[in-house]
């Protein structure tokens, strides 16, 4: 079992992070000061030879040939969209039917160009998908607020001058063209500043939320999957079962849950962190689109083995860490902490060979967390303003040490 945990991590690791790679944000966030003192000739040639500049397109269709275009084999790739959870409802997917039916206007569809007639939603799929369920008669109009004679309808059974008229109207799109990006990189880099400088929806877009369009694949689906454990949805206080407060937890609407089993991931490769947080999550997701079947499904086995194992230890006050209240007495924290996750979670991943140590000497292991915790006069594991990579090495670095010690002491 050691050997197989170790050779797939090393394997992991080598996949991951060559000591030759070249990463976008290296190339993206090169010395500014020398950008500084380019001259007004070399800014122009920088401009004249198309240096970050996209490529674009404008389309107009009429709606019936969009919708009916949707059904063409490798038109229009819906998957790697950007989707928060919570998708519009009914009632506003009938007020942009509404919009159509008297002529307002409608915010046109951004895509991108994987290849020649083959498109990504960039932005604007609850529009697209309203669209294609109000074509396919799955949408009952409701709510409807200046026709609201029309609640109740069905598009197969509106009235002939309301389908005429709603068949006339067009929706726009915006293409970017995939000559804009010369590697896969590039495209990334492409896609996502596109996202960011985008706001259509007047909600900014999280950071995972970007994620969940870029980097779709089998990787990205076991995130989502892994999200969903019993343990780590109790451990967060995400419902189970109610879908409506589901939906109004904070950590499941932003899939703030999904960029925490992300950050398990990458974390257990802290010491190749380079930037910032944010693009060490976006660097690992672009190398997961090159992860077979087999790597993910590992991948899945380690974190469901090791959050068994974490909550095994801890019950009920798993990611809780031991605090000092108001009232200077020390307590497992009554939330869960982001930072102190992290250093649970990477520590007890990495001593999987050890399990059945570490259970057999469960209050060892609790008795050592908290004079840890107690020792912790700077709250690092509480993740206060202490989310440098210094930081962050420092407390995943100091839970893996605490968890040797009573290993070694066996």
């Amino acid at each position: 079992m050691t050997r197989t945990y170790q050779h797939n991590q090393e394997k992991e690791i080598n996949q991951l992070f060559s000591p030759s790679e070249k990463t976008m944000w290296n190339k993206q966030k090169k010395d500014k000061s020398n950008d500084k003192n380019m001259s007004d000739e070399e800014i122009n040639t920088k401009y004249e030879s198309g240096y970050s500049r996209i490529l674009m397109e404008f389309n107009r269709e009429k709606l019936p040939l969009f919708v009916d275009a949707l059904k063409k084999p490798d038109y229009m790739d819906l998957r790697p969209f950007f989707q928060r959870r919570p998708r519009w409802k009914a009632e506003q997917q009938s007020l942009l039917i509404e919009s159509f039916i008297i002529n307002l206007p409608v915010p046109p569809v951004i895509l991108y160009e994987k290849k020649y007639n083959s498109y990504e939603v960039i932005d604007g799929q609850q529009r697209i998908s309203a669209l294609r369920d109000f074509y396919e008669d799955r949408l009952i109009l409701t709510g409807l607020q200046l026709w609201p004679e029309l609640n109740g309808r069905k598009y197969s059974n509106l009235p002939t001058e309301i389908q005429a008229g709603i068949d006339r109207r067009t929706l726009s799109s915006i293409v970017v063209i995939t000559e804009s990006a010369k590697t896969l990189e590039d495209a990334m880099y492409l896609k996502r500043l596109t996202f960011e400088r985008l706001n259509t929806g007047g909600v900014e877009l999280s950071n995972q939320e970007i994620r969940n369009c870029l980097y779709h694949g089998q990787f990205n689906d076991s995130l989502i999957e892994l999200a969903d454990h019993p343990i780590f949805k109790s451990a967060w206080g995400i419902p189970d079962s109610d879908r409506n407060e589901r939906e109004k937890n904070n950590l499941y609407k932003k899939m703030e849950d999904v960029e925490l089993i992300l950050r398990f991931f990458a974390l257990r490769h802290y010491e190749n962190f380079k930037g910032n947080l944010e693009n060490f999550l976006d660097l690992y997701m672009i190398k997961s689109l090159d992860f077979s079947q087999e790597d993910t499904a590992f991948l899945k086995s380690i974190f469901q083995d090791t959050i068994n194992l974490a909550y095994d230890i801890y019950g009920e006050n798993l990611f809780r860490p031991y605090i000092l209240d108001k009232s200077k007495n020390w307590k497992w924290a009554d939330e869960p902490y982001k930072a102190y996750y992290d250093a649970v979670m990477v520590a007890f991943s990495k001593n999987l060979p050890n399990a059945q140590i570490l259970k057999q000497n469960k209050n060892q292991v609790i008795d050592a967390t908290k004079q840890l915790l107690k020792a912790d006069k700077s709250e690092l594991f509480r993740g206060k303003g202490k989310n440098t990579k210094n930081d962050i090495q420092r407390r995943l670095n100091s839970f893996e040490q605490m968890l040797s010690q009573v290993i070694m002491s066996e």
